[in-house]
This record gives structure tokens, C-alpha cells and sequence, in this order.
């Protein structure tokens, strides 16, 4: 049994041991569970407890014989249904919570505390950050986002998550940037403009994504740090900067 099937079973929510009595049962039919015990390697009382598990779930089957209790597996095929009741189970889920749950827990937070805010560090956080990035935007209405972003941190930025910009343009997520000295690569679904600067540009990265706004910066040895402000009012205010400095441009 390969690792990707052993994830494949534990999505349809088996577990190691359900995985290792139902092959026994494949293999050997309508069993006892002494039998099923021995074939899988699982002791005896863990068999009966998993069988009877099994039996909720639908892979196995009680057959009684005389004063015997057989269990026998339920063909394969049933995993599919098991897929299909756990995809549907997972939107319904998804839409509850886009519908209501969601909307109702954010209702519980204050307008604002230190819990809007959120730092991160090292290649990890960047990584963290970036991936918000495109979660956040994604399940948003307005399907893009803005950011200033300075030449001395483009090198050290989608280090930790080189397939940003591939995974942004799949998603049709668009971007607006306004480079702070020079550089800076043409991408699809992208726009840039720039601001001409003399002397030393300090490594900043700033993404405002409503009602978010990542501040990425690089401390000492290039080590990169991020603050995450969770404030739509945040979020709005540095929005309106960078579209009235975007106009001006």
C-alpha cells in the first residue's frame, strides 16, 4: 500500500488500522473475527471495536452463522460513495460557512485588539503571508490587490514560495505595483508603475489587500520579517494612498 493511498483512505476518513482489517477481509471473505485478527496483525479486541466501526461506515457487513459471527467486506466500489457523501458533506460545509458561521464569528471580534495584528519571521512567515495573500483575495469580491514593493527585497521575497505569481495568475487574481526604484518583472494579470528615487532604498514590500494590509521588511543578515494588520480601516486608508498616488503616477 502505497503512501498516496494510505492518504486516500484517511480522507475517507479510515483509519490505519480499518485499512489493515478491511484488506484482510478482501482477502479472506466472511471471517471470524480470531481469523480477521490474525490475517491483519491487529489484536483481537481492537478488531471487534474497528469492525464495529466499519460496520457504521458501511465497508463491512454483519453475516450471523448459527452461533458464529462472520464480518464480511463490502465491495470496493464503496469507497466511491464514500468520496462522493464526504465531497458533498465538505460543500455544504464550505457554504455554511461562507453563508453564516463565518459572518457570525467575526461578529465576536472586537473592532480592534492586539489580536489584529500578527508578525511573522524567517522564510516560513514570508511564506505565510503570501499564501494569505492569495486566500484572502481569492474568496474576496474584488479579485485583486495592491502593493509597494522596493528593489533590494524582490530577491529575497518568493524565495520561500517560488510558484507565487504562477499560483496568483491561475487564480485570476490581479495586481497592481508601484516599484520604489528600479527593476521589477512584467507578469500576467499585472500592472506596474515607478517612482524614481535617489540614493539608498531600504528593502520594504507593503501589500494591501482588503481588509489586510502585510508590511514585509528584512532585519539584520537579510532576514525577513512580516506584520499582518487585520483592520479594514487600515486596509481602506492605504488603499486610498496608493490609488491616489497610483493616479498620479
Amino acid at each position: 500500500m502505497t503512501i498516496m493511498n494510505t492518504e486516500i483512505f484517511n480522507l475517507l476518513g479510515l483509519s490505519p488500522r480499518e485499512i489493515e482489517i478491511y484488506k484482510a477481509l478482501l482477502f479472506l471473505g466472511a471471517s471470524s473475527i480470531r481469523t480477521i485478527a490474525d490475517k491483519s496483525g491487529v489484536n483481537r479486541g481492537s478488531t471487534y471495536e474497528s469492525l464495529k466501526e466499519m460496520q457504521q461506515k458501511g465497508i463491512v457487513t454483519y453475516q450471523p452463522k448459527g452461533k458464529r459471527r462472520l464480518f464480511a467486506p463490502v465491495d470496493p466500489d464503496i469507497l466511491l460513495q464514500l468520496a462522493e457523501e464526504r465531497r458533498q458533506g465538505l460543500d455544504r460545509a464550505m457554504e455554511e460557512l461562507k453563508q453564516s458561521i463565518i459572518p457570525e464569528l467575526q461578529h465576536l471580534k472586537p473592532d480592534f485588539n492586539a489580536a489584529n495584528v500578527s508578525f511573522y519571521e524567517g522564510d516560513d512567515g514570508i511564506e505565510h503571508v503570501l499564501k494569505d495573500i492569495l486566500i484572502t483575495v481569492a474568496n474576496s469580491d474584488a479579485d485583486s490587490y495592491s502593493v509597494f514593493s522596493s528593489k533590494p527585497i524582490r530577491k529575497h521575497l518568493y524565495r520561500p514560495f517560488p510558484n507565487f505569481t504562477n499560483q496568483r495568475i491561475q487564480r485570476g487574481i490581479t495586481v497592481r505595483a508601484i516599484a520604489i526604484g528600479d527593476g521589477g518583472e512584467d507578469a500576467l494579470l499585472s500592472e506596474r508603475k515607478w517612482i524614481k528615487t535617489e540614493g539608498k532604498v531600504d528593502a520594504a514590500y507593503i501589500a494591501i489587500y482588503p481588509p489586510k494590509c502585510a508590511i514585509i521588511s528584512l532585519a539584520s543578515e537579510n532576514y525577513p520579517t512580516a506584520v499582518v494588520i487585520d483592520s479594514a480601516e487600515v486596509a481602506g486608508a492605504q488603499k486610498i494612498i496608493f490609488d491616489t498616488l497610483w493616479r498620479l503616477l
